[in-house]
């Protein structure tokens, strides 16, 4: 390992030498799995923890949309941070700030507090994500920029697919606090490792605006708020103001945005052909798999009359396709066009997802289990190259915009997924469950589309 002050990536550096890459990879890998882990594992827990804080379940849920709503507000202006203060700066802050607000969360004594400090773990989390991938770019060689982005993907299906598991192993052996508390000695490990092996990156000069930061939070606060209300038709005419104001607060944030040069949301960056089209094809293939993830347990358990277990079981092979395939997609992306490879990904995935709207009443577990399948190893084939191709075309000094706008269009894919699944649900129940995998293979479609146009760009 190098020095407290870290190595330094600039223009004359192509990457950091094998042994200071797997340290460095090592600590990002745990700070992202934490980030990620806390995202699935405290649904599980939620009931737990209002019997225990003595609230209502409908009370408790504002746990997780907390959380949520933190992460997506901010990863765009700690993005820009990045650009700004370096982005090992902003990754080792977000870090250090989600180790403090998860020993908050596991000490909160009330609902309020709880919340509260999801909230500011919620931050932490946004720091960590916001800068990850633009980590990646100085951390690899240019020529392994694609074995980054897959070594990343793994990380991410791998703690995606573990969450419900650890969150049930968790609290098999203790309580629902130790959810929290176990990312302590982790955050603290990761912290250690990353003040000593992360590039320090080159910085900008420019100066935080924080009115756009500001527009930025309420847009995308009032947009997730909205579409979460559509699920529910009494609330149906609220969502829809709500939606009309965030539709108001976004066009007066991207007119202003369009006359900075360094903009806060990265439009400079989605004047680049290929680099909006992977935007594009990233929002439709995380509202795809959001949209079967979100609509598959109810049917196994409401039409197939499957147990909760049975049903955990049969969502597996899933997010492991994804783990398998990612990181050989991710060296694939190093030698093949990315573009056509994520456009045969996302076609796989929209067979995948048809295959599982046409399966018959009684299907068996096997035929289940290759369809599902077939949709990760080709969501897994697409995520690695398409998180290359966003990378490697932005330019190298707006590597954190690139990297904000990555994750920001993988949370706004799956939170217009859930949504989706929750207007259909509220109007047509779980027999919607196959116009939703319907819409979610023309979904990936779509993404399979904007991916192969980047071919010749």
């Amino acid at each position: 390992m190098t020095g407290a002050a870290g190595p330094v990536a600039a223009e004359a550096a192509d990457g950091l030498p094998s042994g200071e890459r797997l340290w460095a990879m090592l600590a990002i890998g745990i700070a992202m799995s934490m980030a990620v882990l806390d995202g699935a594992i405290v649904n599980v827990a939620l009931p737990v923890m209002a019997k225990d804080l003595q609230v209502s379940p409908g009370a408790a849920i504002f746990v997780t949309n907390g959380y949520q709503l933190a992460v997506t507000a901010a990863l765009l202006p700690l993005a820009s941070l990045g650009d700004i203060l370096g982005y090992k700066r902003v990754y080792c802050t977000g870090l250090a700030l989600f180790t403090a607000a998860s020993l908050a969360c596991a000490f909160a004594g009330s609902l309020p507090m709880l919340v509260a400090a999801r909230i500011v773990q919620g931050l932490g989390a946004a720091g960590i994500m916001s800068v990850n991938i633009a980590l990646v770019r100085f951390i690899y060689p240019h020529r392994m920029i694609g074995r980054g982005v897959g070594t990343m993907a793994l990380i991410v299906a791998i703690a995606s697919a573990a969450g419900p598991s650890v969150a049930a192993a968790v609290l098999s052996v203790a309580s629902w606090p130790w959810l929290f508390l176990v990312n302590v000695p982790l955050g603290l490990a990761a912290l250690t490792l990353a003040t000593r092996t992360l590039p320090v990156t080159p910085r900008s000069g420019a100066r935080f605006d924080g009115l756009s930061a500001l527009l930025n939070a309420l847009f995308f606060c009032l947009l997730i708020t909205g579409v979460d209300g559509l699920g529910e038709p009494g609330r149906s005419g609220t969502a829809l103001a709500v939606l009309a104001a965030a539709g108001a607060v976004g066009v007066a944030f991207v007119w202003m945005q369009a006359r900075l040069p360094a903009p806060l949301l990265p439009i400079d960056l989605l004047r680049i052909p290929v680099f909006a089209l992977s935007m594009v094809s990233s929002v439709c293939s995380f509202s795809a798999q959001m949209m079967a993830y979100v609509a598959l347990p109810f049917y196994f358990q409401d039409v197939l009359h499957l147990s909760g277990t049975q049903t955990g079981v049969l969502m597996t092979p899933w997010p492991i396709a994804i783990a398998v395939v990612a990181p050989f997609a991710g060296r694939l992306a190093d030698r093949y066009p990315p573009g056509l490879l994520g456009g045969i990904g996302l076609v796989a995935l929209s067979c995948g997802l048809a295959l599982m709207a046409t399966l018959p009443p009684d299907a068996s577990a096997a035929a289940i289990t290759w369809r599902l399948t077939l949709c990760g190893l080709g969501f897994g084939l697409f995520q690695s190259p398409n998180n290359k191709v966003i990378i490697t075309s932005a330019p190298r000094e707006r590597s954190g915009g690139a990297s904000g706008m990555q994750s920001t269009a993988r949370l706004l894919g799956q939170s217009l997924g859930a949504a989706v699944v929750a207007v259909i649900f509220g109007y047509l129940h779980t027999g919607g469950t196959v116009t939703v995998l319907w819409l979610a293979s023309g979904l990936a479609l779509a993404g399979a589309v904007a991916s192969g146009l980047r071919v010749r760009r």
